[in-house]
């Protein structure tokens, strides 16, 4: 009995053994096939992707500079711009004598902090979700100009860890990139609208997520791109803004800053030189060199003999509107300061007061009181399918922080002090001849930021009839043209309709 028992032990032992050998022998044969494949691929790679499994790495610069290049220009976000000089090309500043330059210079970095406050710029930074889903990335704020790259940013991932990850990011309008150095079975899709990312190392993953690119390749400015990223189930999407920054139009207001170089002053006159004459005595009596501009559409102008008085003559009854426009399109200061051509300056008719206002805040028309009467009041819009609502309401919506004389509304009197530039871009319908006020303010809603100041008056003329025979005549041929007639105001509401899309109107 224990004969046959230790010989099946023995045959037992013997079979573990060979079983054991032969799986030592084909483990070391697979070993052996594993690593010559290895050694064969990595023969047949270029030395610099040996490494880059291993190393975290952005493209050299050379490289860098041969991407996302439009009409011979490197179009990527850059700390400082250049212009070579050659036949052709322009250094701006070069033209200034050295002497007066670094005044231009401080002067030119004060007018461009004000252009930024009042445009809201530089925009705040992109806001950035935090990984959760599990993706970090750009909820809002990212923008790109039309053809540039820029890097997305934001984007991570911070889920668990698995074998390997697959990653997807796909844009509608633009082409994606990501300025890692990498192989191309880990990143693929270079500069088209899809981007996939294969790799082992979430390590890896994040560092190339780091640096994905967005270039926008169609001239479209204003349209928004969404752009989804996506692990799995797992999707998250962000809108990228392609906008063209406005170019900034700065006017320098001279070494001393005087308010002739700041300010302009512009009327409308219409059969009523005598009303003129006395407006210029008294602007002369404040503002002796303040330049004025008078658009005059009088049957028969009369010569104005003023050395700071620039007169347009224009066709006979052509418009109030049409006058505005011609005169504020003449203006080459930063402000212009509107009043009608009967009123009468005063030792309370101060400018510097207004454009303290407008040199402090965000405001682009501040108006004063006209012999005690503000006319501020508000527009409010309802806004439906066929067309919107305006309600016009008296009063302010709130006080003017840091200025206790001055609110915030919509509408004001006809004399006010504006940024000549948000004048020019509103400007004023010549459609409209005779009498148009509110109808400015609605064309400016939303463009537009009006305010009213108390403390700066300027009086009205008398409006007893003239003595002199001939002011007499000319004052009722203008009171002919003064209102407006009915055919006029259904024009006028008629214009509202298409023009302004909107629907009703009321007023209280």
């Amino acid at each position: 009995m224990n004969c046959s028992g230790s010989w099946r032990s023995l045959r037992q032992w013997m079979h573990l053994k060979w079983l054991l050998l032969f799986s030592l022998l084909f483990a070391g044969g697979l070993l052996f096939k594993i690593v010559r494949n290895v050694k064969g691929v990595q023969e047949n790679l270029p030395s610099s992707d040996i490494s880059a499994p291993f190393v975290l790495k952005l493209f050299p610069q050379k490289k860098l500079r041969k991407l996302f290049n439009y009409d011979g220009l490197w179009l990527f976000p850059q700390r400082q711009c250049e212009c070579e000089k050659q036949p052709g090309n322009y250094i701006f500043q070069d033209f200034y004598n050295k002497s007066e330059l670094e005044a231009v210079k401080e002067r030119r970095k004060a007018e461009f902090k004000h252009f930024q406050r009042r445009e809201g710029l530089p925009q705040p930074p992109p806001v950035l979700a935090q990984p959760n889903i599990p993706f970090g990335y750009p909820v809002h704020g990212v923008e790109v100009m039309p053809l540039h790259t820029i890097v997305i940013p934001g984007l991570q991932f911070n889920g668990t860890k698995v074998p390997s990850y697959k990653v997807t990011l796909k844009a509608l309008l633009g082409t994606l990139n990501t300025l890692a150095d990498t192989p191309d079975y880990e990143v693929m899709g270079r500069g088209h609208k899809k981007l996939v990312i294969l790799t082992l190392s979430q390590n890896r993953l994040n560092f190339i997520l780091q640096h994905v690119t967005y270039t926008s390749t169609i001239y479209h400015p204003g349209v928004v791109d969404i752009v989804s990223i996506e692990f799995g189930s797992a999707v998250a999407k962000f809108p990228v803004n392609v906008n063209q920054p406005s170019i900034p139009k700065l006017y320098d207001p001279g070494p001393e800053k005087k308010l002739k170089n700041l300010v302009t002053i512009a009327t409308k006159t219409f059969l009523r030189p005598h009303k003129l004459q006395i407006l210029l005595m008294s602007i002369r009596q404040y503002y002796p060199d303040v330049t004025v501009i008078v658009a005059d559409d009088s049957e028969k102008p009369q010569k104005i003999n003023d050395t700071y008085v620039e007169h347009y003559i224009m066709p006979f009854g052509k418009g109030w509107f049409a006058g505005r426009n011609l005169a504020v399109s003449q203006v080459t200061t930063k402000y212009v300061l509107w009043v009608d051509d009967d009123f009468l300056f005063t030792k309370d008719t101060k400018i510097e007061e207004l454009v303290d206002v407008l040199e402090k805040t965000e405001l682009d028309v501040v108006g004063g009181s006209v012999s005690g009467n503000l006319f501020q009041f508000k527009l409010l819009m309802e806004q439906g399918e066929d067309g919107d609502c305006i309600h016009k309401r008296s009063g302010y919506f709130e006080v003017l922080n840091g200025f206790p004389n001055c609110v915030v509304t919509s509408g004001i009197a006809n004399f006010f002090l504006a940024h000549t530039e948000s004048l020019q871009r509103v400007g004023f319908d010549p459609q409209l001849k005779r009498v148009a006020h509110t109808e400015f303010f609605i064309d400016g809603l939303g463009n537009l930021r009006v305010g009213s100041c108390s403390n700066v008056v300027v009086n009205h003329q008398s409006h007893a009839k003239a003595s002199d025979p001939d002011q007499a005549s000319l004052e009722k041929m203008y009171s002919r043209f003064r209102y407006n007639s009915q055919d006029q105001i259904k024009f006028k509401l008629t214009l509202h309709y298409f023009k302004n899309h909107l629907q009703c109107y009321t007023q209280k």
